[in-house]
C-alpha cells in the first residue's frame, strides 16, 4: 500500500523519486529507536528538555558496562538518549574531550534479528565496535557499527 502511495506521489512530483531495492538479507531494518546526544552537564540537559521544552524525561540510569549514565527524553515518535560519562574509561568522556559542548553521538535503528544483521554487515565488510552483541540501555542486544564504514555516523543496531 505504501509503495503505491509513494509511486503516486512521485509521479505527481509531490515527493522526489525514491527507488527502494529489496535485498535478500535475512533481517529487516525497523524504526529509528533514538538519537543519542553526549552531554557535559546531565542536570542542565535534563532541565532543558523537561522544564524548557516540556518533554517527559526518565530518571538517570547508570550503565557501568557501557561507561555511561543515560536519560531518555520521550517524544511521540522516538526518543533522545542523553549520554553522560560514568567512570574513568567512559567512551563518552573521550567524545566530550573532542566536543566540549557535547553533540550527537550516535543513531540507533531497530532490527528484527540482531544476530543475523551483525553477521550480514560483517560479511559486507562493515566493522563493529565489539566482537559480539551486548545488552544495551533498553535491556536488548545491541551492536555498534564503525562510523568510518557508515558515512561518518556511529550507528547502533538494536534488537526490536
Amino acid at each position: 500500500m505504501l509503495s503505491i502511495i509513494g509511486r503516486t506521489l512521485c509521479r505527481r512530483r509531490l515527493l522526489p523519486s525514491i527507488t527502494r531495492t529489496f535485498s535478500s538479507t535475512p533481517w529487516n531494518l525497523g524504526i529509528l529507536n533514538h538519537t543519542a546526544i553526549a552531554v557535559p552537564d546531565l542536570s542542565a540537559s535534563i532541565s532543558f528538555y523537561r522544564d524548557v521544552l516540556g518533554a517527559a524525561v526518565s530518571e538517570p540510569e547508570d550503565l557501568p558496562d557501557h561507561g555511561v549514565t543515560v536519560v531518555f527524553v520521550n517524544l511521540p515518535n522516538t526518543k533522545i538518549e542523553l549520554l553522560h560519562p560514568l567512570g574513568e574509561g567512559s567512551p563518552i568522556a573521550g567524545f566530550l574531550s573532542k566536543n566540549k559542548n557535547g553533540g550527537i553521538h550516535h543513531v540507533c535503528i531497530e532490527v528484527d534479528d540482531i544476530e543475523a544483521a551483525v553477521r550480514d554487515v560483517k560479511e559486507k565488510g562493515i566493522r563493529t565496535l565489539s566482537p559480539e552483541t551486548k545488552i544495551g540501555a533498553h535491556g536488548k542486544p545491541v551492536m555498534f557499527l564503525h562510523p568510518k564504514d557508515c558515512g561518518g555516523v556511529l550507528m547502533e543496531l538494536e534488537q526490536k
